[in-house]
């Protein structure tokens, strides 16, 4: 039953955007207690109606309710209608036109706002107006997608068969197919109804009986996904908003006046179109700015230079191959040869210096020089050791370093500084000069001969 049920709704919706061919528009602003004019375009069939259906909270005080649900009929084939909207200002309406194959066939409004006038005679601000026969729905007030629900009322408050049309504002209109009706203890006579309408949607019950549509009021709802989603009973025809302009035309949405997007001589909202366009382009501008900013922060940090280690080479430099080892610029140490008998060539003079006899040069007598004390270059020397020398013997003698260190630090010696003058007496008095210890080559074969002492 509920299959039939939701099939038959299915192609009731279907069956009348099919037919649908017509339109209709609002040719005079709604204003309070004023004559609301309509007029059909396109290619409908005649008779026509038009329902008008309370939209929201009243706005009159302590919330009474003056509005009631109009249903009015086009006379005879006429294409448009006028009669008194009897709703106060700032309240609002969605408003069905029908033609004589179905409900909803000419389109259905969004939420139109009533505007202020100096007549506020048409209604009563302190009394509330009731249907000529209330409806109840089961879940108490809400209507879930996929989910059955049961419509129920009153029989003896009815007069003829009992109707129900389901009204989304701005979107798709249907009549509500009646089931099975059957009677239920304190639910009075009913039938069960499967919502085909997607979680969501903003959808208006509207009951009506012989008295016409309207008769039993409305409710407001909005589609529940529910616990369990069931999406089983949806399909592309199934009821829902539609997009592009809404049905009637131009007329005031809010207090203020302003216009929906209908085919109208009212000009176009410039705030708006000039505020969207300002906001793209400073959105596009925030966009370039912040792409700037990272490809200059990914730059600068490809660019940061990296901390030297002294101790570890440079990671990038770790598969290179090393420098070749040549020997000409390979550090080699100052060597100062170690005087270990009296030579001719060396005697020292009254004052305890050592002088030299002579030279290839020349007689030091000839030659002003500059000496250092023995015991003034032993206390200036440093506490480094030296390395194991030997002294070698011959004509070629030549002093020979060599490869081992001695174990144990040897007694440090005094070493001579003589400073030749022959360009001329120097213009500076005579100093002392500190060098560092000596290394001294030693001939291979006493470092051989050695372990023999």
């Amino acid at each position: 039953m509920l299959a039939t049920t939701t099939s038959a709704l299915a192609f009731s919706v279907c069956l009348a955007a099919v037919v649908s061919g017509f339109s209709f528009t609002f040719t005079s602003e709604p204003q309070q207690c004023a004559n609301l004019s309509l007029s059909i375009s396109g290619a409908g069939t005649p008779p026509y109606s038009v329902l008008i259906i309370p939209y929201g909270p009243s706005p009159l005080p302590n919330n009474v309710e003056a509005r009631t649900i109009v249903y009015e009929q086009f006379p005879g084939n006429s294409s448009s209608v006028s009669f008194q909207l009897r709703y106060p200002s700032t309240s609002q309406f969605v408003t069905v036109v029908s033609d004589s194959s179905g409900f909803g066939t000419g389109g259905t409004s969004v939420a139109a706002t009533v505007m202020s006038s100096s007549d506020s005679s048409c209604y009563n601000a302190t009394e509330n107006v009731s249907p000529d026969f209330p409806f109840n729905i089961v879940p108490s007030n809400q209507v879930v997608q996929c989910s059955p629900s049961r419509l129920w009322w009153d029989p003896s408050q009815v007069q003829g068969t009992v109707s129900f049309q389901g009204v989304i504002p701005g979107g798709q209109s249907f009549a509500i197919p009646a089931g099975t009706l059957s009677q239920v203890a304190d639910e009075g006579t009913g039938f069960n109804w499967t919502a085909s309408v997607r979680a969501g949607t903003t959808l208006i019950l509207v009951a009506g009986d012989g008295r016409g549509l309207g008769s039993g009021g409305s409710g407001l709802y909005n589609v529940a996904a529910g616990l369990y989603p069931d999406s089983s009973c949806l399909s592309n025809s199934s009821p829902s908003s539609t997009a592009g302009p809404p049905a009637g035309g131009s007329y005031p949405t809010d207090v203020s006046g302003d216009q929906t997007p209908g085919n109208s001589s009212h000009s176009t909202n410039v705030g708006a179109i000039v505020g969207g366009v300002v906001g793209g382009l400073v959105f596009a501008a925030i966009l370039v700015l912040a792409g700037l900013y990272i490809i200059r922060r990914k730059t600068s940090s490809s660019n940061k230079e990296q901390p030297v280690d002294l101790l570890h080479g440079d990671p990038d430099d770790s598969d290179q191959a090393p420098p070749p080892d040549l020997p000409e610029y390979r550090p080699e140490p100052f060597l100062a040869t170690e005087p270990t008998e009296a030579s001719s060539s060396y005697q020292p003079d009254d004052t305890g210096r050592l002088s030299v006899a002579g030279s290839r040069y020349g007689a030091l007598s000839d030659r002003p020089l500059s000496t250092m004390s023995l015991s003034e270059m032993q206390s200036a020397r440093s506490g480094t050791p030296d390395r194991d020398m030997r002294h070698v013997s011959g004509p070629s003698a030549s002093m020979v370093t060599s490869s081992r260190k001695s174990p144990q630090p040897r007694q440090l010696r005094p070493v001579n500084i003589i400073q030749h003058e022959d360009a001329g007496p120097s213009e500076v008095d005579s100093e002392t000069i500190e060098l560092p210890p000596a290394y001294t080559n030693i001939n291979r074969k006493t470092a051989r001969a050695e372990p023999e002492l």
